[in-house]
């Protein structure tokens, strides 16, 4: 098979690592974009080549995907419909990691029609929590609840939020902004983020979720019909979402979030060192009997000295990764929406970038 030409958009943590992964296979030639050229230059020890280029400007940007097959756009959330409209009007392939709703109706309605695949949300929530609530949800005869739960947790919380910044700022603070979609009694609805609050103990350790955007990807239009109750949450430790409202309403920082991103930036350390846990659980009919699956996982940091990769890294930058893999030796469409839920789970997790997801630490008890 003629080795696949694939841009990458960016070259944050999640944009390198999945430069790494992808030209460490040998099946694709890798070329990384940015308007950062320090940032290009830390990638000089791979096998691949660098571009310099600032995506928001259109057409240099549908000139340089013009020699593309794929492009993966690691980039924030909000230059995800004008940078999948680049790839149509160049004729590539188009995936991203973005949890945003809006976004991914305008590159549902680009790809109307279009000859080649538009992909969005393929990190980990969305992207492999859906594959995973898929799965779960056909092996049903009647479907009464699907309910995702995912957290991007610091491994060691010292600070009041007991939170650290792990990925994109801009992504935390629009999913904790946006309306929520769910179903409810077999409707599809807006839920308000920050609530639905709970409270569970997973592996001995206590975590709060609640309402936030964009993790449930399609699902609510791929179910639709099909499940009585579907949600997805955040996983964050006791007491961060009391903390967030307080930052958000009542000091009305949600109408002001660049400043509320500047804060952030500026208070709360990033880390390395963080676990990602995945929890997903369906009831209903099996067989005439009413019954309940459950898929746990948690996902640690790879603390190597001399490359350290954080779990948020690992699992996004798999996810995408696998999705690309799988797309490339025809296991889907090949044109149009392509939705997560169209992956199989198992040849997720049996491909050689979604394996990450089997390296997990046995889940004792569930509460």
């Amino acid at each position: 098979m003629q080795a696949r030409k694939i841009m990458i958009l960016g070259t944050g943590h999640i944009g390198q690592t999945i430069a790494e992964l992808l030209s460490s296979t040998g099946d694709y030639v890798v070329t990384v974009a940015d308007q950062n050229e320090t940032s290009l230059r830390t990638l000089s020890q791979l096998p691949l080549r660098t571009v310099a280029l600032q995506a928001s400007r259109f057409d240099e940007l549908v000139s340089s995907l013009k020699s593309q097959d794929i492009v993966i756009n690691a980039l924030p959330y909000f230059l995800a419909a004008q940078t999948a409209q680049a790839a149509a009007r160049a004729g590539c392939h188009y995936f991203d990691l973005t949890e945003d709703v809006h976004a991914t109706r305008e590159i549902q309605a680009i790809a109307q029609g279009a000859k080649q695949a538009f992909m969005p949300q393929c990190g980990l929530a969305p992207g492999f929590i859906s594959i995973v609530a898929q799965h779960l949800a056909s092996q049903f005869d009647d479907l009464h609840e699907l309910h995702m739960r995912v957290g991007a947790l610091p491994a060691f919380p010292t600070n009041s939020l007991k939170y650290n910044l792990t990925w994109s700022v801009d992504g935390l603070i629009n999913e904790y902004c946006r309306p929520c979609e769910a179903i409810r009694d077999r409707q599809i609805v807006e839920l308000l983020p920050l609530e639905g609050l709970e409270h569970f103990s997973l592996d001995g350790v206590e975590y709060e979720a609640f309402n936030t955007s964009g993790g449930l990807g399609t699902l609510c239009d791929s179910l639709a019909g099909r499940v009585k109750h579907l949600d997805y949450k955040s996983v964050r430790y006791p007491g961060h979402r009391h903390l967030m409202k307080i930052l958000l309403e009542e000091l009305q920082l949600q109408s002001d979030q660049d400043a509320l991103k500047r804060m952030m930036r500026k208070a709360i350390p990033t880390t390395m060192q963080d676990v990602v846990l995945v929890f997903v659980t369906a009831s209903g009919h099996k067989n005439g009997v009413f019954v309940q699956e459950v898929f746990a996982r948690k996902i640690f940091a790879d603390r190597d000295a001399h490359a350290p990769k954080s779990a948020i890294q690992i699992t996004t930058a798999a996810g995408v990764c696998a999705v690309v893999d799988l797309f490339c030796s025809g296991a889907l469409p090949q044109q149009g929406f392509l939705r997560q839920e169209q992956v199989s789970l198992p040849d997720f997790l049996a491909n050689r970038f979604g394996q990450v997801y089997q390296q997990w630490r046995q889940i004792e008890s569930i509460s």
